[in-house]
């Protein structure tokens, strides 16, 4: 459709000279800025703004505001948002520069410490790096690091409190005394007050201990992690001693998904069809009562053909259905780690680029800066659960069981 102009030049110049603003080119420039986004808008909704008409086919939804750095000044960039699908203005705005500018460092840092590679030589020149130097990467990265120290150092109780919440960890390789070592990054996410996701903190620790996960928590309730009902996970070891010694108040949710892994690592591999079948009509039960039932049936089934395949499901019975102590509605979204593999995804794209890390602060960089420009998106976008699904479960006293097998010995620190 074509759009008619909504901007009248003549009335427009006499306002702005009237004011005798001293900003008269940036105001004018940030007028026909948003204007024509406006337009562009109304050109994907099929009709103008605040008409009724038979060719519309979506409708706006407010506004995502964006700074805008141009030579007469940064303009208030007011992007239209729209109720079904997306609208970016990718020929004005870039997605995920922060993210970008991380990679490139990181990158750069590489070149210079000489660990690259043909494959990194000719990624530095397909970014556009044509001369570098010790300077240049240190003022690239300045910026990027202010911003990701103060993301994964912000307060957390102002937009508590965090209903559930999700951990889990990503393993990178790094250069370190002349070799190559493998290291953790630990990352987690919760749902707020308000119903968005939110990516809670990043760490880099040594190993994926008891004293790794400690000392992450530890960090994310100094900083006013509260509220929490469930944590769901993978089995990591020292995991749920970690959750119990700092979130006495939560439960733990084993992550299905990985959980179905682990039970047919003790399944015959002949078998592996019918158990997982019967792993899944336990969750697909219309209420809490028919699961817990339904679990009961698959254990004394497989106790008289697979007795150690029943014990191990018997043993887990706790963890792996955690969850029904919560609203039907939101099973999905608690009962694994499902959810963030997309996050998951986004991280191993930028850190694949990398393959050897030159330090852990490089880590940090580029993990950070691809996970505060995710928080970005979850802020921006619907609300992940409903307001009064989260009042209900608040409701809900579901602490984890005392864990058993406590840590001793810590061995490892938190890098």
């Amino acid at each position: 459709m074509t759009v008619r102009s909504s901007i009248d030049p003549a009335r427009l110049l006499e306002e702005q000279l009237a004011q005798a603003s001293p900003d008269l080119l940036r105001e004018l420039l940030q007028t026909f800025v948003n204007t024509l986004l406006s337009a562009e808008a109304d050109a994907m909704c099929g009709a103008e703004y605040g008409t009724s008409s038979p060719d519309r086919v979506n409708r706006r939804n407010g506004y995502r505001h964006r700074d805008f750095d141009t030579r007469a000044g940064t303009i208030d960039v007011a992007v239209p948002k729209l109720r079904q699908g997306s609208y970016f203005p990718e020929w004005l705005l870039e997605r995920r520069k922060r993210a970008e500018r991380a990679l490139t460092s990181v990158v750069a840092t590489c070149y210079l410490l000489g660990v690259s590679t043909r494959r990194m030589d000719k990624l530095v020149q397909s970014l556009g790096i044509t001369t570098l130097s010790k300077s240049h990467v240190s003022e690239m990265a300045k910026d990027l690091d202010a911003h990701v120290e103060q993301f994964r150092t912000r307060r957390l109780e102002d937009a508590g409190p965090f209903t559930f919440v999700a951990a889990d960890a990503l393993v990178l390789k790094v250069r370190e005394g002349g070799r190559v070592v493998p290291v953790h990054a630990l990352v987690a996410t919760g749902v707020n007050a308000d119903g968005h996701r939110e990516v809670l903190g990043v760490q880099v620790t040594s190993s994926e201990d008891g004293a790794g996960w400690l000392a992450f928590f530890r960090d994310l309730t100094a900083r006013g992690l509260s509220g929490v009902k469930l944590v769901t996970s993978d089995a990591h070891r020292g995991l749920t001693t970690a959750i119990s010694a700092t979130l006495p108040g939560a439960a733990w949710q084993r992550c299905r998904t990985h959980y179905a892994a682990n039970l047919m690592s003790v399944t015959p591999k002949s078998s592996w069809g019918w158990v997982k079948a019967l792993l899944h009509s336990v969750y697909d039960q219309p209420d809490a009562e028919a699961v817990h039932a339904q679990f009961d049936r698959v254990v004394d089934a497989l106790t008289e053909k697979l007795p150690a395949v029943a014990e191990h499901l018997e043993e887990a019975r706790s963890d792996i259905l955690a969850f029904t102590a919560f609203p039907k509605e939101i099973w999905r979204q608690i009962w694994s780690n499902n959810p963030n593999e997309r996050l998951n995804r986004e991280i191993r794209r930028r850190t694949d680029v990398v393959g050897i890390f030159p330090d852990r602060s490089s880590i940090i960089r580029l993990v950070g800066a691809v996970l505060a420009e995710q928080h970005d998106e979850w802020a921006e976008g619907r609300r992940y659960l409903g307001l009064d699904v989260l009042a209900r479960s608040q409701a809900i006293d579901a602490t984890t069981e005392e864990v058993s097998n406590e840590l001793t010995t810590i061995q490892a620190i938190t890098a």
